[in-house]
């Protein structure tokens, strides 16, 4: 596998060709992951990974790489499995964006909005109701403001409260497995079939 913390889309194409490809972990809601993968990825959410970190480091020799939209959530899992004493991890440059960009070979279910899109859905209404509100309740404009705040903040930390919040709603999350079950074919435990 290729040195250093990112592997491009056509240098992962390579070894998934020639059977050595690495293990690849997508960090995504569930609903994205449904949507569209690579094929062979392992869906495990930012949030579940967090919290079973320790027992993948235990349980997981591979080359891993982290797979998101873009880049951002697969660099908040990077550093968890790194702090959990994992160095053989490495980060799709670019995410499914790039590797769907470059044409290579995707696996596509229902179709679901992404993230990023449904936090921009949910702030633009927040910020146009409250703008539209402030015609008659002048304070609203704040909550206007505090979303503006918000978002500005996070470009600067590359964190989204907002999108965190969301990846926790029931659309964005498996419909019929648990955490255990996610994590499971990871450590190489069956899985349920509805995963």
């Amino acid at each position: 596998m290729p040195t250093g913390s990112t592997v491009t889309a056509p240098e992962l194409n390579e070894l998934l060709k020639h059977g050595r490809g690495p293990r690849m972990i997508d960090v995504r809601t569930p609903a994205e992951f449904e949507t569209v993968h690579i094929p062979g990825a392992y869906n495990v959410p930012l949030d579940l990974l967090r919290e079973h970190r320790d027992e993948i480091a235990e349980h997981v020799a591979d080359d891993i790489v982290l797979v998101c939209q873009s880049g951002q959530r697969a660099s908040s899992a990077e550093d968890a499995m790194r702090n959990a004493g994992l160095t053989n991890v490495r980060i799709l440059e670019g995410g499914m964006t790039a590797w769907q960009n470059m044409g290579f070979d995707i696996r596509r279910g229902t179709q679901r909005w992404d993230l990023e899109r449904q936090v921009r859905l949910v702030a633009g209404s927040l910020v146009l109701g409250s703008i539209l509100g402030s015609l008659a309740v002048p304070k609203l404009k704040w909550v206007a403001a505090s979303i503006g705040a918000g978002l500005a903040t996070a470009a600067v930390t590359n964190t989204c409260t907002m999108g965190m919040l969301l990846a926790k709603l029931p659309y964005n999350r498996s419909q019929s497995c648990d955490a255990q079950t996610l994590v499971a074919p990871l450590l190489g435990s069956p899985a349920c079939k509805a995963c």
